[in-house]
């Protein structure tokens, strides 16, 4: 298990033992994770962590001694304390907007980053020095010189009037004890400290020193669209240093089945033979070298294929032959269905991988699957009838079944609180949920009961996802974290950290290895499940994150939220590679073709928006990361749009054939 809470560790680390300085540190936090193992009484989670991460003997004598809860907070409002006059705030902050108006064109977008944070730290100074009115006054006058998409943070921080508010607003913790980034040039950093010590701005120099942290780097300032894309996060900027780890973005080897091809398509054509002749070629690729870029098949542990797993991918194969090709002049097809007249409004759906059904997570605390095909839905014999059937029969699987149970729906009743979330296993045998009660629970497709109900969040859950590989799955909630899960265990098995606001959506890799995360705070985060660190850390949206998606390929990811835009990141960098800005509301649904040349995405603007992806997967070099900042944006063309009547997209996805099914709730 890792958690990454924050851990205060000494700036000098002596090395005389043999041990290195970043080993040494990689102990510390280890050592603090027991700690707090240990005052929670999670016995299970410690001694699996001993056994992973055994501690030198010098280790626990470097841990600092922790601090009371309370105490962290009091030392961080201790930096707010000042003798200055409540107008020197004021005439500091216009003082510096001027210098940004007088200063070289080249200078003014990044020094216009600092405009926000200090502007919320002055403010907070002057309520924490009890000078109320100077503080409202400060606000109101300078409010209007931030961004719009700062205002919703903004709305908030005209609130805290008093220092007590300070102390207990959630907003306000994470402000003042986390220091706000900003990416800037060496030489525009040397010309604003020079103007600050210069000119005597007390005021402004102390929040530069206490409260932000610049990440330096050599060459040109950026421009105005390169700053615009790389902010709006709660703290600010991604450090330069935060995606330097290695991602294996590449998809695992598949495994060697034999396909079996049926001749009954073949006639006397002459392009018939030919046809059966591609698809030994495509057969072939799968046996292709292995892709430099992808993890090993033991690198984290998954379950083995059983025969059913193996024919369902000789299934998969199959449907991929007869796969529509899409592009810019060959959109996919849409079917849409609209729940009509719920009683209980809808707040999560989503689609089998096979697309054969079709579940939906209420507000009243119901699920209710639907089928979508001609198979009805049905439940298991009881177990008396079951003993006495023949287990070794080709048929065992349909005689297990009770046909006078049939019905093209089923109820699912547990949760105390609304589904925020409903996910399908890739055998379709069984669906988890995540509900307001903060629960996840586990239910079976074929008794159509609950098997296992998770309980390890202590708030909200609002999404849930299974892995592609089975066993594994991932949550996140209000509790600000995502928890990595596997069937067999009613405890979490990760606990991945380091949000700052609540985790919206959550979204296995293809490959299993990583989980994504979009949060509240504005970030998308990618963590490592092999040892739980978060190896992606990437800002730039203005709004909270709502939906998440990979490529086929496995090297991009796409989100999108409040703010009505898709962003596209390269994996192997952390880089944004584009961005997609159609919708006229926030984007709530993604989804890739089969092949990755299409993304669909849907929002409560009653659309589907469809985006040519191709220019993305020619061949793109890995870019250097200490020089990202100077990337260009690659242009996505939107093929169409496909509105509805006054429904909002809630899901999307693509069937084994490319054709695109979607589903919302019909507003009156």
């Amino acid at each position: 298990m890792v958690m990454d809470i924050g851990a205060t560790v000494p700036s000098v680390v002596d090395e005389s033992d043999g041990i290195s300085k970043d080993t040494l540190l990689a102990k510390l936090d280890v050592a603090t994770i027991l700690e707090y193992l240990r005052k929670n009484n999670l016995k299970n989670a410690e001694t699996a962590l001993l056994g992973e991460n055994p501690l030198p003997a010098s280790a626990p004598n470097a841990v600092p001694k922790a601090e009371p809860a309370s105490a962290a907070p009091l030392k961080s409002l201790e930096t707010y304390k000042s003798t200055e006059a409540p107008s020197t705030f004021e005439n500091d902050y216009e003082n510096f907007l001027k210098f940004i108006d007088g200063t070289l064109e080249a200078y003014k977008d990044e020094l216009r980053l600092l405009k926000y944070p200090a502007f919320i730290h002055m403010y907070l100074n002057l309520v924490y020095n009890n000078h109320e009115h100077s503080a409202i006054v400060f606000h109101d006058e300078f409010v209007e010189q931030q961004e719009d998409f700062h205002l919703e943070y903004l709305e908030k921080l005209r609130t805290i009037r008093k220092r007590t508010h300070m102390q207990t607003d959630p907003l306000m913790n994470t402000i003042r004890t986390t220091k706000y980034t900003i990416k800037m040039c060496q030489e525009i950093y040397n010309h604003l400290k020079r103007h600050l010590q210069e000119n005597g701005m007390t005021t402004f120099l102390s929040v530069v020193n206490d409260h932000l942290y610049f990440d330096i780097y050599d060459g040109a300032p950026r421009t105005a669209q390169q700053t615009v894309v790389s902010t709006g996060s709660l703290v600010g900027e991604t450090k330069k240093d935060s995606n330097k780890v290695k991602v294996l973005y590449g998809l695992l080897k598949e495994p060697e089945l034999n396909i079996p091809f049926e001749d009954e398509e073949e006639t006397e054509d002459g392009d018939k033979p030919k046809k059966k002749k591609s698809r030994r070629d495509i057969s072939s690729l799968r046996k292709s070298k292995n892709d430099p870029n992808a993890p090993s098949l033991t690198r984290i542990p998954l379950p083995e294929l059983r025969d059913i797993d193996k024919q369902e991918k000789v299934l998969i194969f199959k449907d991929s032959m007869k796969r529509a090709n899409l592009g810019p002049n060959s959109p996919p097809s849409i079917c849409f269905y609209t729940f009509l007249n719920s009683f209980a409004g809808v707040c999560s759906c989503a689609f089998t991988d096979d697309s054969s059904m079709l579940a939906a997570g209420f507000e009243n605390s119901q699920i209710k699957v639907w089928t979508l095909s001609n198979h009805k839905l049905r439940s298991m014999k009881s177990g008396d009838i079951l003993t006495e059937l023949d287990k070794e029969s080709d048929d065992i699987l349909e005689r297990m079944m009770d046909s006078s149970t049939a019905s093209d729906s089923k109820n699912l009743i547990g949760h105390s609180g609304p589904v925020y979330a409903v996910c399908f296993s890739h055998d379709r045998h069984y669906i988890l949920s995540s509900s307001e009660d903060g629960t996840v629970r586990l239910w079976s497709l074929l008794t159509w009961t609950n098997l296992v109900c998770y309980k390890g969040h202590n708030y909200p859950v609002f999404d849930v996802q299974f892995s592609n590989h089975g066993f594994y799955f991932v949550s996140g909630g209000h509790d600000r974290l995502a928890r990595l899960w596997s069937t067999d265990h009613h405890q979490p098995i990760r606990i991945l950290a380091g949000h700052y606001s609540d985790v919206n959506c959550v979204k296995f890799h293809p490959n299993s290895n990583y989980v994504a995360t979009g949060s509240s705070d504005r970030v998308v985060r990618l963590f490592d499940l092999a040892n739980g660190n978060c190896v992606r850390n990437m800002a730039g949206h203005k709004g909270m994150i709502l939906s998440l998606c990979f490529s086929t390929c496995g090297r991009y990811l796409a989100s999108a939220g409040a703010d009505n835009s898709i962003h596209i990141w390269d994996l192997s960098n952390g880089t944004l590679v584009a961005q997609l800005s159609e919708h006229s509301g926030p984007v709530i649904s993604l989804a890739f073709s089969r092949e990755g040349s299409v993304l669909a995405s849907g929002g409560m603007d009653n659309q589907v928006c469809l985006w040519d992806m191709l220019p993305l997967n020619e061949e793109r070099a890995p870019a250097d990361t200490n020089t990202q900042q100077n990337l260009e944006l690659v242009s996505i063309p939107c093929i169409s749009k496909f509105p509805t009547k006054s429904t909002p997209v809630m899901c999307l996805h693509f069937s084994r054939r490319n054709l695109l099914l979607a589903a919302g709730t019909f507003r009156k």
